[in-house]
């Protein structure tokens, strides 16, 4: 196959994207900076679905980085609901209470700054710098890895942790100009997340299947190091989320007998009380009684 010319990438990934981008909530043109801050740390390692109905309830209590801050970090998890992975909530309240002290309450729109914030990687400086500022960076999340992994080097999924060289060539691979360059990265995002998905990947349907190394080659299968499959049934991660779930619900600090109702292995739901008292989860009001933070 001959090697795909870059240009006509863009230009495939961009029209597609045009027609079929998804509407979601954090897409809308009054979308800010902080929505998309908002956004992109609920959408880490948690479906669109779910995270939908949640944005639009803390966008709308929380419209500013300031109006978060003024309120104690349990109310964030409290609002953070059922998502999943709940230290992400204080980060978020973290990052808008530095957004409020550091920035006059604006979102920075420079990458070095971004990843000052607390709880603010690579990616999602990226993205916040890319979706609501317009920068030309390379935003690589899953869906885009998987997309450039096939397009260019002909391989069914990238290695599991992101390296240099994966940095380089999606940076080689951004058009010119900065507003094509956002599309771009918003539409291999979508395309990713609709077609070329990691299980069922619709070649059929892909607007750049013609430029894509991997289809030409038979859809060879991953050779890799093997992937981590995550479990949740039965783990300390259920655990937790049972025990965070009786405070969130709960209006006033509860008893440790009330959390101990929640799970029968006190071993294990000690642990798991344990670490969400280290990480700032839950506060210790009293003794033997629990709350949120703050």
């Amino acid at each position: 196959m001959v090697a795909p010319s870059s240009s006509s990438l863009h230009t495939a990934v961009v029209a597609w994207y045009a027609t079929h981008a998804r509407e979601l909530p954090w897409r809308r043109r009054s979308t800010t900076a902080w929505h998309v801050l908002v956004s992109e740390v609920m959408l880490q390692q948690t479906p669109v679905e779910r995270v939908a109905p949640v944005y639009e309830q803390w966008v709308d209590r929380w419209p500013t980085p300031s109006a978060l801050a003024a309120e104690p970090s349990g109310e964030a998890v409290r609002a953070w609901g059922r998502l999943g992975y709940p230290r992400r909530a204080l980060r978020l309240h973290a990052a808008a209470t530095a957004v409020r002290d550091r920035h006059d309450g604006v979102v920075p729109e420079d990458l070095d700054t971004l990843r000052a914030l607390p709880g603010v990687g690579e990616y999602t400086a990226a993205a916040v710098a890319v979706f609501a500022y317009g920068h030309r960076h390379a935003v690589l999340d899953t869906n885009v890895r998987r997309v450039l992994a096939r397009v260019l080097d002909g391989s069914a999924l990238p290695s599991p942790a992101l390296t240099a060289a994966e940095r380089v060539r999606a940076a080689d691979a951004l058009p010119d100009d900065r507003s094509t360059a956002a599309t771009w990265s918003i539409g291999l995002m979508e395309l990713g997340a609709l077609v070329c998905t990691a299980r069922s990947p619709r070649c059929g349907d892909c607007p750049i299947r013609a430029r894509c190394h991997w289809f030409d080659a038979g859809r060879p299968a991953y050779e890799g190091p093997a992937r981590r499959v995550q479990t949740y049934a039965g783990t300390d991660r259920q655990c937790r989320g049972r025990l965070l779930a009786v405070l969130r619900e709960s209006d006033v600090p509860v008893g440790g007998e009330v959390l101990r109702a929640v799970w029968d292995d006190p071993t294990q739901r000690e642990r798991a009380l344990d670490g969400l008292l280290d990480d700032g989860l839950v506060a210790l009001v009293d003794d033997d009684v629990y709350g949120l933070p703050g």
